[in-house]
């Protein structure tokens, strides 16, 4: 086993290198340029997310499916993630992580775009979209379109139900003494509740879930940062100059250089928004929308808030602390972001606690929807029961077991993931320009599609 996990590792290092990174931000730019800067109608799209447009077709809302796409990305890598990215690569890393969330809402906007534009409609009325979709019926590559699900599928056990798992039992024991299995049984009934509910209950209890736990996350932040007023302007200055001087960072940093800030800072940034992997474009199919510009541009509305806001704020209250409470080691990413907390009085630990529980488990929600549509594209609907009580039952399993080997191999099928999503969104970026100038460029976002 042991052996197995650095092969896994070793794998997971050389998928999320350079190249990948290049890849990802490489398309990032490359929607960008192409597409006039969608980032600039980000103000439209938060709108659009929170109107309702009952008369259009889909299974859910779009704030619904926005919803759901935000519970499983915004997870305990806006936390933790961040952390580890500022003690590996410095300050200068919350930087380069914050822009590769403005380049990448080029990237979701593209991917929900082509999620509407090449979603089916079942015997049943339910729709049914994604990369595996587009992939299939927009550039004919049904192999790569398996090949696409199937990463998804072995993703969703990793990523969405054990690693979270884990870090739910892990923080409920250390924060209050509650036995790891104790916890396991707990989210495995509560998540089979959902998850049993389909995607409309999904949607409802995301819906419900996403707005309080940012909210909370987001106050939390705001106020250590009144905590640590006087040294946000330093701070800011600090994460700024080492994002691009080689030489040491100062305040007590160790200099990391240029590239280490910006390897760890791209990486986190691409790791956290999944702009790019694949993932939020199987529920955005599922929005009721009037044409795909509209949710394309609400699916963008994701990637601001997950990385632009959140791991932006988590970046500021990490340096800060730093700066403020030299007795902080920052060396050590996955206690950083609780020894900053903890300097809340009385409260600060325990909104730590909540914020880091609330977000695991809406992830393992919004993952447990990515996998039954990943496995439906596979083998149909009479699969889905089988799934759900699999994914289930790996929730209690990550619950009471280490991951490491789980992580690794959860790293491994998420790079993979982005490889063929990536492919159709390059190759149907004339597809992208064609439908962004009807609606978009046209002012005609209030038109029915075809």
């Amino acid at each position: 086993m042991e052996q197995l996990n650095e092969f896994f590792s070793d794998v997971s290092s050389t998928l999320w290198g350079w190249p990948m990174m290049i890849m990802l931000l490489g398309t990032h730019i490359f929607l960008t340029i192409r597409l006039r800067f969608p980032q600039r109608k980000i103000l439209t799209a938060i709108k659009l997310s929170v109107t309702k447009d009952p008369d259009a077709t889909g299974d859910v809302s779009q704030f619904g499916s926005l919803a759901t796409a935000l519970a499983a990305t915004i997870g305990t890598g806006n936390i933790i993630g961040v952390a580890t990215a500022v003690s590996l690569g410095g300050p200068g890393a919350v930087l380069w992580c914050w822009l590769t969330g403005v380049f990448g809402i080029a990237t979701k906007y593209s991917e929900g775009l082509l999620a509407i534009k090449y979603r089916i409609k079942t015997s049943d009325g339910k729709m049914l979209g994604g990369p595996m979709y587009a992939l299939e019926r927009g550039l004919g590559w049904k192999w790569l379109a398996v090949l696409f699900a199937v990463f998804t599928a072995f993703a969703s056990f990793g990523i969405g139900s054990t690693v979270q798992a884990n870090a739910m039992s892990v923080m409920t024991f250390e924060s209050y003494g509650v036995p790891q299995w104790i916890t396991g049984l707990v989210v495995c009934g509560l998540l089979a509740a959902v998850v049993f509910g389909g995607v409309k209950i999904i949607a409802k209890v995301c819906g419900l879930l996403v707005p309080f736990m940012a909210l909370f996350y987001v106050l939390g932040c705001i106020v250590i940062m009144v905590i640590n007023g006087a040294y946000i302007i330093p701070a800011i200055k600090l994460i700024v100059t080492s994002a691009f001087s080689p030489e040491a960072a100062g305040g007590g940093f160790v200099g990391s250089g240029v590239m280490l800030a910006a390897r760890y800072g791209i990486a986190r940034g691409l790791f956290s928004n999944e702009s790019g992997l694949g993932s939020a474009p199987i529920v955005a199919a599922a929005a009721q929308t009037r044409n795909p510009v509209r949710q394309a541009l609400v699916s963008s509305s994701g990637t601001f808030w997950d990385t632009v806001v959140i791991c932006a704020m988590t970046g500021l209250v990490i340096v800060s602390s730093i700066l403020a409470y030299p007795d902080i080691d920052y060396a050590n990413g996955a206690t950083l972001t609780k020894a900053a907390f903890a300097k809340i009085p009385v409260i600060g630990t325990p909104m730590l606690s909540v914020g880091v529980v609330t977000f695991a488990f809406s992830t393992a929600i919004g993952w447990c929807y990515y996998g039954e549509r990943a496995v439906e594209y596979l083998a149909g609907k009479k699969t889905m029961l089988v799934y759900r009580i699999i994914y289930i039952c790996s929730v209690f399993l990550g619950s009471i077991t280490g991951l490491s080997l789980v992580w690794n191999i959860a790293d491994c099928m998420n790079a993979l993931m982005a490889i063929p999503n990536l492919i159709s969104l390059v190759f149907l970026s004339g597809v992208l320009v064609s439908e962004t100038r009807k609606y978009l460029w046209n002012n005609k976002l209030d038109d029915y599609g075809e």
